[in-house]
């Protein structure tokens, strides 16, 4: 762990620098996008910062750090300010420039007036529950790493579950830290997936509901216009395997296999015949319960077989796993030194 704890003090020392350099292009682009009509001369006007992001997330060196900057400032940032060349998605020069800045940069969207949705205002009691309880399941699973006999397959649903919990984990404390500075109300970025009933149910409204809130108009609108609903499905799900074989690239340095793509166009064309299925209502349709085994037992098979190949290969879990474990023990030097029950240790910052 030594050197994932070497690692990540680089890192904390770089992100400072990131940040600055991050909000300086944004807020160029606000500026310019604010004095120049949506169209060509927009997107003229954005295309250095759009040049620019995508070398940012190589300045760190730790596999999360690099990731997660990956997604942010790659897929999210530059598609949103695409969309915003043309005068569309959810960033307008008109907002504040904090909110522009954030709206930009995070995965957060904010909330449609829906007095039945839900969103992030506010702390409560149950929400600090739960967040504890997701912390604590995956501080358990992270410790499950050192154990080497453990079987190949059981170690990739381990996975599975430390996916979907690291996510809703690092992308609800985005939210709700923004929403509290912000006082912004935002959409929540799971909905519970592990009830899904179908696969259009799982990657349509319940699985990361920032990336298909950003699709939407960036792919599947654009394509549907002019091919039709099934081809903007099937672009949409081609966009988003290209997307993961480049953040997969961004955290592993390796170069991309195309499974990542495969396992996206697989469940693209599962998506497409269970439309083409549901069409016909007296066909039969199994019960919800059996139906929710059926469609989360499909995407674990699949990930096992796609996904997560790319990612075991090499030793990079191994890698990301010492990196959580280096995460873990600072976030506990950290606390213990605030609440001045243990002795701070220097070395984890100098």
């Amino acid at each position: 762990m030594d050197e994932a704890m070497e690692a990540l003090r680089s890192d904390l020392k770089t992100l400072p620098k990131l940040i600055t350099t991050v909000v300086i292009l944004v807020s160029y682009a606000r500026f310019t996008s604010s004095l120049l009509r949506p169209g060509l001369p927009r997107f003229l006007s954005l295309l250095p910062v759009v040049s620019l992001l995508p070398f940012l997330p190589f300045t760190f060196s730790t596999i999360h750090l690099r990731g997660l900057s990956g997604f942010l400032l790659v897929w999210l940032c530059i598609t949103k300010l695409l969309l915003l060349s043309f005068g569309c998605g959810p960033l307008d020069p008109s907002l504040p420039l904090i909110r522009f800045i954030s709206l930009s940069t995070l995965p957060v969207k904010l909330q449609d007036h829906n007095p039945h949705s839900k969103s992030f205002t506010a702390f409560s009691p149950k929400l600090l529950i739960s967040t504890a309880i997701r912390a604590a399941i995956l501080a358990a699973l992270v410790s499950m790493y050192r154990f080497q006999e453990i079987n190949y397959y059981v170690l990739l649903l381990v996975y599975c579950v430390y996916i979907y919990l690291s996510l809703e984990l690092v992308l609800s404390t985005f939210a709700i830290i923004t929403s509290q500075a912000l006082g912004m109300e935002l959409e929540p970025q799971f909905n519970k997936p592990y009830f899904t009933t179908s696969l259009r149910d799982f990657w349509g409204r319940r699985w990361n509901l920032m990336v298909s809130a950003i699709l939407r108009p960036s792919i599947y609108e654009p394509v549907k216009i002019y091919f039709g609903p099934k081809a903007g499905v099937f672009a949409v799900f081609l966009t988003s395997g290209l997307m993961h074989e480049l953040m997969f690239y961004y955290s592993t340095l390796r170069k991309p296999t195309g499974e990542v793509t495969a396992f996206f166009m697989l469940h693209g064309i599962c998506v497409l015949v269970e439309w083409w299925w549901a069409k016909y209502q007296k066909w039969w349709c199994p019960p919800r319960a059996v139906a929710t085994l059926l469609t989360l037992g499909f995407v674990v098979v699949t990930a096992f077989w796609l996904f997560f190949p790319p990612l075991v290969r090499g030793g990079s879990d191994e890698k990301m796993l010492a990196e959580v474990a280096a995460m873990v023990a600072l976030i506990k030097d950290t606390g213990q030194w605030v609440i001045g029950t243990g002795n701070w240790d220097t070395k984890h910052i100098t």
